[in-house]
């Protein structure tokens, strides 16, 4: 009978882990539905953020999205970097989005350019996970996929409308939306001291 328990109870953590692991499938991950750009543009804060491999903005990151009669968005991103380990200086990024299915306007490509020669240049998926418009943003981008569907290399930003933050009730929505993105306890908080 121990034997039959132990069993079951095996098979019931392997069915809740591929479960579990099921929902962490990029495209499974759900976003802003009809997101409107003209109510998304505006500037936004940086108030947490889970970065990526390899070089990223540190801190004092702001975007100000822009969205012209044409529908087409664009940003300028500002943010210190840190380069040789070291040295933080503040580092300007342009981009330019795309909409790879204009029936899903949350999912957009962005295309970036540092503005000096030493940032790096490139293109992202960008996806707005979700939105009030007027406090916050939680944005998700993943870089490469594992066979599995799952994130390999991947980032997300918790923006803000105003560089304080915002409120715990709202934190409440965004820390739902952190573990529907599987990135639970992975942010750290941004620093905004007016640096950049």
């Amino acid at each position: 009978m121990k034997y039959f328990v132990h069993l079951l109870l095996v098979v019931l953590l392997t069915i809740y882990e591929r479960c579990n692991a099921q929902s962490c499938v990029v495209d499974s991950i759900p976003v802003k539905e009809n997101l409107d750009l003209k109510r998304y543009a505006g500037k936004w804060y940086a108030i947490g953020k889970k970065d990526p491999e390899g070089l990223f903005l540190q801190d004092n990151i702001s975007a100000d999205h822009i969205v012209e009669e044409d529908g087409t968005m664009t940003a300028r991103s500002k943010g210190r970097v840190k380069l040789f380990g070291f040295w933080l200086i503040c580092a300007d990024m342009a981009a330019q989005y795309t909409f790879p299915d204009p029936s899903i306007p949350a999912k957009m490509y962005m295309t970036y350019q540092g503005l000096a020669s030493y940032l790096s240049s490139g293109g992202d998926n960008y996806w707005v996970i979700d939105t009030d418009y007027d406090n916050y943003a939680v944005t998700y981008a993943c870089r490469s996929l594992k066979e599995d569907g799952t994130c390999n290399d991947g980032y997300s930003i918790i923006f803000s409308r105003n560089p304080r933050g915002f409120s715990q009730a709202i934190m409440r929505t965004v820390r739902q939306k952190q573990e529907e993105m599987c990135l639970s306890g992975q942010f750290q908080p941004v620093l905004q001291s007016g640096a950049c």
